[in-house]
């Protein structure tokens, strides 16, 4: 279940975390839990400035919601790359891949000509004392995993890290299957991930449902995703710029199939299920 990526590239990604951001957790996880996905409190980042909560899956994937913590160190706060998408409610705000060598997927991407920073550590302690460590690295110029994913590498056990009671909080969903990312020129956006990561040449499509002119690459979890017209994603791009917009589960197939979105009023964002 978590064996480790040695280097990311094309049918390799394999996403280890989406991030959701607003500005108060309890109402975040009450949220999710209308719509009836449960989530566990994950505990305080070590960063002064956020808290978060866990819905994990059978495959080690997991959904995170993430807010300022109560009496958090304001300049902690100003100073975090998702500040805006937690004090405005964005909803989807990054994603992470996993990889069991960090400093060698850096080496790789900045060979392809795609900016990446140096890794850095970081952590925080669950409700139960124990201490998780890691380490990122970002990738692309934009905030951390608004683009392109930011890659990360545990120091403590994975499983830790991932599962919050040491098992899946959700079992009827397989895991995090897609990431859809909004991008304003698509031919721009599907170069610079095929540039990054070596994927083939992705399928496009209209997608009524999501107001959108869509590109799927074969074997990776990322949909490109640029308005037609006036939707809602037209809107979130003016408001918060390029990056995730939504988000997606699977019940289990590995092959794509059609989308089914809940319920987004009651839950303030977007998920679906495939």
């Amino acid at each position: 279940m978590f064996l480790a990526t040695m280097l990311v590239h094309g049918a390799e990604l394999t996403i280890d975390h989406v991030t959701v951001g607003g500005s108060d957790l309890k109402k975040m996880q009450a949220s999710l839990a209308a719509i009836g996905i449960r989530s566990e409190y994950g505990g305080s980042h070590s960063n002064h400035a956020t808290e978060m909560a866990i819905t994990s899956f059978p495959d080690g994937s997991y959904l995170e919601l993430i807010a300022i913590q109560p009496n958090a160190d304001p300049k902690a706060v100003e100073a975090h790359y998702w500040k805006k998408y937690m004090r405005e409610n964005a909803g989807p705000c990054a994603w992470a891949v996993r990889t069991g060598d960090v400093a060698a997927e850096v080496a790789r991407l900045r060979s392809a000509g795609t900016e990446v920073s140096a890794p850095q550590r970081s952590g925080r302690q669950k409700p139960d004392g124990t201490r998780l460590e890691w380490e990122t690295a970002n990738v692309g110029s934009e905030p951390n995993g608004t683009f392109f994913p930011f890659i990360i590498r545990d120091f403590t056990p994975r499983e830790n890290r991932a599962f919050v009671s040491g098992h899946p909080a959700v079992t009827n969903f397989s895991g995090v299957k897609r990431v859809v990312i909004a991008v304003r020129d698509l031919r721009a956006g599907i170069e610079r991930y095929r540039k990054a990561y070596a994927l083939s040449a992705p399928i496009e499509s209209d997608d009524p449902a999501l107001g959108a002119r869509i590109a799927r690459f074969d074997g990776s979890p990322v949909i490109l995703a640029s308005p037609r017209g006036k939707s809602w994603i037209a809107g979130r791009l003016e408001k918060f710029g390029e990056g995730p917009c939504a988000f997606v589960l699977g019940k289990g197939s590995a092959s794509a199939g059609p989308i089914t979105w809940l319920d987004a009023a009651k839950l303030g964002w977007h998920l679906g299920i495939e």
